[in-house]
C-alpha cells in the first residue's frame, strides 16, 4: 500500500476495480482545510482519462511494474506489434493503450510497463523525443520570420506538427512527444 505522498507521474494503481496510469498530478495545500492531491488517471484497460482528487494520506493500492525495452515493428489496424529486444518475444496492444501512436515509427525503442503480478502488458512510454522526416507542408514566405510564426506539418509517421516557417519537407525535425510539439530542426 502507498499513500498520496508516493504519487508521481507514470505511477499504476489500483482505483475502481481497474488499473490507471497517472499521468498528471498536482498537490495542493489550501490555506484553510486539509490538503489534497488532484490527479489525472488514465485507464490502462480503456484508455479513458478521469480526474480524481485523493485527500492528503489517503491510501492507495499500487501496482508491481518492471519495465522493459521493445522495439516498434509494425500496426496491424488497431493492433500494434513490439518485440522485446532481450529475448526477442513479441507482444501486441490495443491504440487504446498507446500514449502518442501517432509518434512511434517503426523500429523505435520504447518502455513497457508490466504487471508483475500476471505478466500483462500496462502502458507504453516513447522517449522523450523523436526524430522524424517532414512529408508535407506549405513553404515558408520569405521575409516572414521576423514573428514567432508556424505553420502545420506532416511528419512520416502521419502525424501533425506545427513548425516555424523555415522547416520545408524532408527536414528532419527533433518532435516532444510529451507535448507533439517541435523542438528544433536536425541537420543530418
Amino acid at each position: 500500500m502507498a499513500s498520496t505522498s508516493d504519487i508521481r507521474k507514470g505511477l499504476c494503481i489500483k482505483y475502481n476495480n481497474d488499473i490507471y496510469k497517472i499521468i498528471e498530478f498536482l498537490h495542493v495545500k489550501p490555506g484553510k482545510g486539509p490538503a489534497f492531491v488532484r490527479t489525472k488517471l488514465k485507464s490502462v484497460t480503456t484508455g479513458k482519462v478521469i480526474d480524481n482528487t485523493f485527500s492528503a494520506g489517503h491510501k492507495i493500492e499500487d501496482i508491481r511494474v518492471e519495465t522493459h525495452k521493445f522495439q516498434y515493428l509494425y500496426s496491424d489496424g488497431d493492433m500494434y506489434h513490439f518485440m522485446n529486444t532481450n529475448d526477442y518475444s513479441q507482444i501486441q496492444l490495443q491504440k487504446n493503450s498507446l500514449d502518442k501512436p501517432e509518434l512511434m515509427k517503426e523500429g523505435e525503442i520504447v518502455t513497457i510497463q508490466i504487471n508483475t503480478e500476471d505478466g500483462l502488458p500496462l502502458s507504453v512510454e516513447l522517449p522523450a523525443h523523436v526524430i522524424l522526416e517532414i512529408t508535407h507542408t506549405e513553404p515558408g514566405v520569405k521575409g516572414n520570420t521576423a514573428t514567432n510564426a508556424s505553420k502545420p506539418a506532416t511528419v512520416e509517421t502521419g502525424a501533425k506538427i506545427n513548425v516555424p516557417l523555415f522547416v520545408n519537407e524532408g527536414d528532419k525535425i527533433k518532435v516532444d512527444t510529451e507535448k507533439s510539439s517541435y523542438i528544433e530542426r536536425v541537420k543530418e
